[in-house]
């Protein structure tokens, strides 16, 4: 790879990181001033729409359909974006913008049980203790409030659960697959999912009396789907397109619980407590040592094996 390519990964990665810090402030913000189930249908209808107009430019709007795919592809939607979504903004509106950053890290948790459970890679011994050090971070976090929002924060931990999943759906049944259209029905079908259970639950908006105006509203969840959701997952795509794997993720999931303080504190300012620092500092260095590991072996000698999934980032969403 030549200099410049490796600049401009570099670049990317910041770039996806700084959209990603954005993300939870931008939800606590949004699911404050109206519905939590209109904000996730909102978002998501947003970044569905720039997606699907992305694959009708790419030539491939026609995946979703196939019928090979298409019922794979729809559940990747409702996995890794539709129940995500809600779980997500569910989360956000019961929590703090803090604890929804810091709930969201444990998915190394998952994706070492999971990886282990789904694909036989044997964990590490640095990784186990890598994701004890994170668990134990977010309890500091969360717990520096005494749990006042345990619905709240049982949503959030859902969430990297829903994203996981959908990684494993993505290694085992959709091989192949451009980035580009695994993300745009992840997108598409995601949002299609959310709008009907909007509709079914009466279309409710709720907004908060104190929200200036519904058009204002509007603007925020489309700057939080097509810029915070669709955006951010392709600055992800191109940095890991020019940077190997592990050092993107390394550059980008330990720096975004850092750079979402600075987020969080500017747009609805909240500050941390010394306790949840502390929980900052174990976080971010569990999932910096978690992600920079080796990969966990396979139990046994099967080439098929897909790769470890590998933490997702706040992009994800």
């Amino acid at each position: 790879m030549d200099a410049r390519q490796e600049r401009l990964g570099l670049l990317f990665a910041g770039l996806c990181a700084l959209n990603a810090s954005f993300v939870p402030a931008v939800a606590k913000l949004t699911t404050g001033e109206a519905d939590a189930l209109f904000v996730a249908a909102g978002t998501t209808g947003f970044a569905a729409a720039l997606a699907a107009v992305v694959l009708a430019l790419r030539g491939e709007l026609g995946l979703l359909v196939r019928p090979d795919l298409g019922p794979r592809l729809a559940l990747l939607g409702a996995l890794g974006t539709g129940l995500a979504f809600f779980c997500f903004f569910q989360g956000a509106r019961r929590t703090s913008a803090i604890e929804a950053t810091f709930c969201l890290q444990i998915e190394p948790a998952y994706s070492l049980l999971l990886s282990w459970l789904a694909l036989g890679h044997r964990p590490t011994l640095r990784r186990v203790a890598a994701t004890g050090v994170v668990l134990l971070g977010i309890a500091l976090v969360v717990g520096a409030r005494g749990l006042h929002a345990s619905a709240g924060v049982a949503f959030l931990l859902a969430t990297p659960l829903a994203w996981q999943v959908s990684h494993l759906l993505v290694l085992r049944g959709l091989p192949g697959v451009s980035p580009p259209a695994l993300t745009g029905a992840r997108y598409v079908f995601g949002g299609l999912l959310l709008l009907v259970l909007w509709l079914v639950q009466g279309f409710p908006v709720g907004m908060a009396a104190a929200t200036p105006s519904l058009g204002r509203l509007v603007a925020i969840l489309a700057l939080q789907g097509t810029v915070l959701s669709y955006c951010g997952t392709l600055l992800w795509y191109q940095a890991i397109g020019r940077l190997d794997l592990s050092r993107a993720t390394a550059i980008v999931v330990p720096s975004v619980p850092v750079l979402s303080l600075g987020a969080t504190y500017l747009l609805v300012g909240e500050v941390p407590t010394a306790l949840q620092w502390l929980g900052l500092c174990l976080t971010a260095g569990g999932v910096l040592a978690y992600v920079t590991a080796p990969h966990a072996l396979a139990a046994g000698p099967s080439p098929e094996r897909s790769p470890t999934p590998q933490p997702s980032v706040a992009p994800r969403l």
